[in-house]
């Protein structure tokens, strides 16, 4: 039996069509992620570099947003821009 699981795209191909001409895949999806199937379950997706690029900005942001939580209410020391 397999496992159920979700599809994080608007847009899905089979492996087979994907492997026939990738470019027009990414083209019809305009910008989006396409999640790629193979015998009706994801394999992997295909993300324009625009979005991924942005995915890996964002995930940069939360986790200088967790180190900024986690120093918080810790004492501050003062240094001049000299001694840097």
């Amino acid at each position: 039996m397999k496992t159920v699981k979700p599809i994080h795209a608007d847009f899905s191909v089979s492996i087979t069509e994907f492997k026939q001409n990738p470019m027009a895949v990414v083209e019809q999806a305009e910008g989006e992620a396409v999640v790629v199937l193979n015998h009706n379950q994801p394999v992997f997706y295909c993300v324009p570099a625009d979005a991924y690029e942005l995915l890996m900005d964002k995930l940069e942001d939360v986790e200088l947003g967790e180190l900024i939580a986690a120093r918080k209410g810790q004492n501050e020391v003062e240094i001049s821009i000299d001694k840097l």
